[in-house]
């Protein structure tokens, strides 16, 4: 059939580029490391050092993980072979809609796969810390920040990433003031690095009873997490002044109601870090710490600092200013990145998470030179 021979030629045609993102993964050479990783674990005394077993635990999990992304497009390459031959000796048109579907889900996951051989930085391997602010506006903008929360939490779960709260602020009648989430998983920092910045929103609120326009606010910071063992980092006791408060929020059963909650100031720059959601004081402190770590870092990468020592009062680029992207309900839908001039108007689909075009379109602006200020 003429159909299937359209299908089986544009199938062969991405076997070229199948097998050229084999080796820009480093398959073999990854493969390679997870030999000599797995015989590392398997000398004596090899968990008598717990930190660095884990150390090589999380690493050889992620290499495989590597491994399995790639040998699973090769799997699929393979089975729309057999179905497209299967298809044409039995003259069946009836399988051409599931066909096609396969072929954009492998287009998909080679496009994701090729997009990793992008995170070359430093910290792109890492999980990413994602802290939300409201803008000025009150409800409005605080209510902004509930649906960019639940946007990056669908986006998450969506990747397979786990999501854990650290910071979450109720707003004043609805919404979210503030709040801080983990985001766990292979390269979570460097997908979500895009993302840093001012998001814009124009609808028609829902809580004006005139049904005017507005326009809100809302900023998001993406870090990189820090380890316990990362010396990058040095923060003196002497920099920073410690609060405690009293938990609170959308946190469950898992706030604890005591002054448990702890808020770190560094006192060089401004910054503020809060964490609540873990049991004791303690434990919140060492996470709250750890934030401030990752924030240093960003600002530091941010402004291509030598050291966090050049880090000075107000951190304009994570501050208030130029949106990167817009976020328009009416009087049409459409979301637009300033930056790459990416745009979509399935408004919904993004909301719920759909962000992976506008991701895409950064990183290939971002390792091409093409971004726009």
């Amino acid at each position: 059939m003429l159909a299937m021979e359209e299908r089986a030629l544009a199938l062969k045609a991405k076997k070229p580029e199948l097998d050229d993102l084999r080796s820009a993964l480093g398959i073999d050479r990854i493969k390679v490391q997870v030999e000599e990783l797995e015989q590392q674990a398997a000398q004596p005394g090899f968990w008598d050092d717990a930190e660095k077993s884990q150390e090589v635990l999380k690493k050889t999990g992620a290499l495989k993980s590597k491994i399995e992304g790639y040998d699973k497009l090769v799997g699929m390459y393979e089975d729309l072979e057999v179905m497209i031959e299967m298809a044409d000796e039995d003259e069946d048109e009836s399988m051409l809609p599931e066909i096609d579907e396969q072929m954009k889900e492998l287009d998909k996951g080679m496009e994701t796969s090729r997009l990793t051989t992008l995170l070359s930085g430093e910290y792109d391997a890492k999980d990413a810390i994602l802290t939300f602010h409201a803008g000025a506006g009150g409800t409005e903008a605080q209510d902004w920040v509930s649906m960019l929360y639940r946007m990056y939490c669908h986006w998450a779960e969506a990747h397979g990433y786990k999501v854990e709260v650290l910071d979450y602020q109720d707003g004043d009648e609805a919404g979210i003031k503030s709040a801080s989430i983990q985001i766990e998983g292979e390269n979570a920092y460097g997908f979500l690095k895009s993302e840093n910045g001012i998001h814009r929103l124009v609808r028609v609120s829902p809580f004006d009873a005139s049904g005017r326009r507005q326009t809100s606010f809302a900023s998001l910071e993406v870090m990189p997490t820090m380890e316990e063992v990362d010396t990058n980092i040095v923060v003196r006791p002497e920099d920073i002044r410690v609060e405690v408060y009293r938990a609170s929020g959308a946190g469950g059963q898992k706030v604890n109601k005591t002054s448990s909650a702890v808020r770190i100031i560094h006192l060089a720059t401004g910054i503020v870090v809060s964490c609540q959601v873990e049991r004791s004081q303690y434990q919140n402190k060492d996470v709250a710490m750890r934030m401030l770590k990752s924030k240093l870092l960003a600002i530091k990468i941010q402004q291509h600092l030598d050291k966090i020592e050049d880090i000075k009062g107000d951190q304009k680029q994570i501050g208030w200013g130029s949106q990167i992207r817009s976020y328009v309900f009416m009087p049409y839908t459409m979301v637009k990145d300033h930056r790459t001039n990416y745009e979509t108007g399935n408004v919904n689909a993004v909301m719920d998470g759909d962000l992976d075009g506008f991701i895409n379109a950064y990183l290939k602006a971002l390792a091409n030179g093409e971004l726009k200020e």
